[in-house]
């Protein structure tokens, strides 16, 4: 029988060296110090922290993006640390992300649509006319429109540019979405019709998601459990209402003091 979890995070720990410390000589800082979570199949969970609280860097080693210094990652019952050729790609097939400024991975002088494709060549799935036919699906599926397809990523507004890279991130058809600050850079209205997008395809096609933020409202809106991350350690991790109504710890009475709750849309 599979497990109820779809991701294992395991006292994951996380040390870079930094050249130029003290007399010259590199010095090792911890960014995130044995940090364990899990999340269950389709459910959103979300890991919350300031800037530098090592949050980021933990998506990057779920992702594969960064070195895992020790500790264990499992995805769907399978040890995905440190993977690296084949294995990596075929990971990368069901981990997809989505980040902060989504027009900002897309090339400026191509049309936007066989970018939004690419992972289908990339990968291998299918040939180019079908390949344009399920662009096109998922443009929809985003709430954009055929006319984009040919349309230059300068042509689009944030949160259009935040449509493209979800449907970009659904292309391979993934089971699990890293979402790293996906709404930071929109206004307020935006955010909730991104984020109610994002809960509209999650229940459609039942994916695991990571909310990684620093904001405690869109942790309310979207995820049933979360964790706060401070310099690298857990703070508390627990049941969102907990968490928002009677918070144990510093840092999470401060990230409550600059909740800001998004409209609905």
């Amino acid at each position: 029988m599979p497990s109820d979890k779809f991701l294992e995070v395991i006292d994951l720990r996380k040390v870079f060296s930094v050249s130029g410390g003290f007399r010259g000589k590199s010095a090792d800082v911890v960014a995130v110090d044995d940090i364990s979570f899990s999340i269950r199949r389709g459910e959103t969970w979300g890991l919350i922290g300031e800037s530098g609280s090592g949050k980021t860097t933990t998506g990057r080693m779920i992702l594969g993006l960064e070195h895992v210094t020790s500790g264990h990652i499992v995805v769907d019952g399978h040890e995905t640390t440190n993977l690296t050729g084949e294995r990596m790609r075929r990971m990368r097939q069901r981990v997809q992300v989505v980040f902060q400024d989504s027009g900002s991975a897309f090339n400026p002088r191509l049309p936007v649509g066989p970018q939004v494709g690419a992972p289908l060549r990339r990968f291998k799935l299918c040939d180019a006319k079908e390949a344009t036919r399920r662009v096109l699906g998922l443009l929809e599926k985003v709430g954009l429109g055929e006319s984009h397809y040919d349309r230059y990523i300068h042509e689009f507004s944030g949160g259009q540019r935040q449509r493209l890279g979800i449907a970009r991130a659904l292309t391979t058809d993934p089971e699990f979405l890293v979402l790293d600050e996906p709404t930071a850079a929109l206004d307020v209205s935006v955010q909730a019709q991104v984020l109610n997008l994002l809960k509209d395809i999650q229940e459609e096609r039942g994916l695991t998601m990571l909310l990684i933020t620093h904001h405690l409202a869109l942790v309310e809106h979207m995820c049933a459990s979360a964790g706060v991350l401070d310099n690298g350690r857990f703070a508390e991790q627990g049941p969102v209402d907990q968490l928002l109504h009677n918070p144990q710890s510093e840092v999470t009475k401060k990230l409550l003091d600059a909740v800001l709750e998004p409209k609905a849309a």
